[in-house]
Parts: C-alpha cells; sequence; structure tokens
C-alpha cells in the first residue's frame, strides 16, 4: 500500500464521521518540500467552504499526528474539488455524466491516450465518453488521470445546485 492510500485509509472514517467525503489523497514534492493534499467534498455535496476545509484540517490532523504515516515533515493543504474537479472514483464518472471531460489514459484504446468529449457515464467498469460523435469505452483501471473541462454548461450547473442548496436550508 502506498503512503497516499495508506493516509486515505486512516483518515476516511473520521471524514465520513463529519459530514465529508474522500475525493483524493495526494503526496507532492521532495523530503523539503512535501505536501500532503487532502480533497474532500460535502456529502450532502453543498458547497464547501473555508471553514469546512479548516475543519477537517484540525480533525485530520489529530489523526495524522497520532498515527504518524509519513516521517518526513509535510504541509497539510485541505481544499475542495472545485468545478473543474478532478474524477478519481469509478462513481464520478457517472454522477457527472453529460459533461465535457478529459481523461488521459496509461495504455492506448484505439491508438489513443487522451479523450476529450462528452461523458456518456459508466457501464460496469468501464467509462464512457462521446468524442467527435464516436463513444470510446475506457477500462476504468487504465485511466491515469480525469477531469471535468471548465464550460458555461458545467458553470451554469454549479450554479444552480448551489441557489437549490441555498433554498433547502
Amino acid at each position: 500500500m502506498d503512503q497516499a492510500s495508506h493516509v486515505a485509509r486512516l483518515i476516511e472514517p473520521s471524514l465520513e464521521s463529519m459530514g465529508y467525503d474522500l475525493v483524493r489523497v495526494q503526496i507532492s514534492g521532495g523530503t523539503s518540500d512535501m505536501c500532503l493534499q487532502i480533497m474532500a467534498e460535502r456529502l450532502d455535496r453543498a458547497e464547501m467552504n473555508v471553514e469546512d476545509c479548516a475543519s477537517i484540517s484540525r480533525n485530520i490532523s489529530t489523526v495524522l499526528d497520532v498515527e504518524d504515516p509519513i516521517v518526513d515533515a509535510y504541509t497539510l493543504e485541505v481544499s475542495s474539488p472545485g468545478m473543474d474537479r478532478p474524477l478519481v472514483r469509478l462513481e464520478d464518472f457517472t454522477r457527472f455524466s453529460g459533461f465535457d471531460t478529459r481523461i488521459d489514459t496509461r495504455v492506448a484504446i484505439v491508438d489513443r491516450k487522451r479523450f476529450r468529449g462528452k461523458l456518456q457515464g459508466a457501464d460496469g467498469e468501464t467509462v464512457l465518453i462521446e468524442v467527435d460523435g464516436e463513444t470510446y469505452e475506457i477500462p476504468f483501471g487504465d485511466i491515469l488521470r480525469a477531469k471535468l473541462v471548465l464550460t458555461d454548461e458545467l458553470i451554469a450547473a454549479s450554479q444552480k445546485a448551489h441557489k437549490q442548496n441555498k433554498e433547502n436550508v
């Protein structure tokens, strides 16, 4: 198990008990400038704010101090995924179906490793994306990285969801 997976396993129960869903754990930099990035979102899918990030930081700092999964010094950074978010879980590909997406694969799929088009969701362990009228089937395990592309449509959907969340409060 790599360090990021180990950290995710340690902090996920705390995040869930606080009402957050872990999106991604990423460790970057070297021994002198290591950064531990925790990306989370609210379980109710309401917009994250600075207090959400501060609360998460305080809570998981305690867990990380006790468990000490990273021996070197590091900076903890807690953030929300944002609108042009990374897609890291299989459920993300279903949840954001219909939006423009960029997917890079580890291996070539029909002679290409980069796809930019309309996300069509997931079918089992396969992600579907339409590029120039053709639908490509990408095995989830072959995805190197994927993210939503910032478009007017994505901004409008985000604003609509934000408005609905405010009305429901």
